[in-house]
């Protein structure tokens, strides 16, 4: 692949997700021309929200590098985007009208994934607000799980508050010993289960995850309850990055805000196997763009 020196491409990556946005810019060689951040991009705040949020994380980078329109038009652009796999999603992306020489979606897990393992072959396990697994090998793409909360995303920050609240609910009830754990729980709650429910009604899973850091800090402190729901999210960990492997993936990495807290509990064959992450989401969305550039 080769460039005229004076007509030089760029190279600008978007990781769009449910809590921000990020992009950046790098011209051939890997150097980092601009940067810019926005808030959430997901298509589940529908697409023109989505991508007015992508829009000003491009444009923030572009304004740090300093782009005159020839630049911004000789500019290929990867983006990994949350939602992207809505019906009608990429149809509706596809038709809205830019100013670069080029644009690739993919989901942001599979830029994440790209990211991981620098393109090459791999797969990569997310453990956060929720979980998934996901890959590609030999040009096929690969997923475990991720099929939404609370159906799924097992291991995820979001069971793992799910857990406790039931848990609490049934040690007021004396159906289970109280812990600490269990009774901080309540304590948010007034102790009336009538509260949970009222809360309940009105949650979402990332009301869920909210809960997984009290989860994850009394399990470090020896709490009975705490242990058993996090050893059993460890375990769906272990059996997500297993299939992976089975399906065929060479090297798998786990990611996520709760990949650090939950890898000491994870099993010792699996931690042996995980692979440190080369990169991350925008580096994906950079390496996509690269892909797209058309060879000469």
């Amino acid at each position: 692949m080769s460039e005229a020196p004076d007509r030089p491409i760029y190279f600008l990556g978007v990781d769009g997700g449910g809590t921000g946005c990020r992009a950046r810019i790098e011209d051939h060689s890997g150097t980092v021309l601009g940067q810019g951040l926005s808030g959430p991009a997901t298509t589940r705040l529908g697409i023109e929200e989505a991508w007015a949020s992508i829009a000003r994380a491009f444009s923030a980078a572009i304004e740090e590098s300093g782009f005159a329109d020839g630049q911004i038009a000789r500019t290929h652009v990867g983006i990994g985007l949350a939602g992207i796999g809505r019906k009608g999603a990429l149809e509706a992306l596809k038709a809205i009208p830019h100013r670069f020489a080029g644009i690739e979606f993919v989901s942001d897990g599979m830029g994440a994934c790209l990211g991981a393992h620098s393109g090459k072959d791999g797969a990569i396990v997310i453990a956060g607000t929720g979980s998934i697994g996901l890959g590609f090998v030999d040009g096929h793409d690969l997923r475990v799980g991720g099929y939404g909360f609370p159906i799924s995303d097992d291991g995820s920050g979001a069971e793992l508050g799910l857990k406790a609240v039931q848990a609490a609910l049934r040690a007021h009830d004396g159906r289970q010993e109280c812990t600490a754990l269990l009774a901080e729980i309540m304590q948010r709650f007034q102790n009336d289960p009538m509260e949970a429910v009222a809360w309940m009604d009105r949650s979402s899973a990332t009301d869920y995850a909210a809960l997984a850091p009290m989860v994850m800090r009394h399990a470090d402190q020896g709490d009975a309850a705490a242990r058993r729901i996090v050893q059993g999210a460890a375990e769906h960990i272990d059996t997500l990055v297993r299939a992976l492997f089975d399906k065929g993936a060479p090297r798998v990495s786990l990611l996520g805000g709760l990949a650090s807290p939950l890898e000491p509990w994870l099993s010792p064959d699996v931690r042996r196997r995980l692979k440190p992450a080369d990169g991350d989401a925008v580096s994906g969305a950079i390496i996509l763009a690269r892909k797209s550039q058309p060879a000469s």
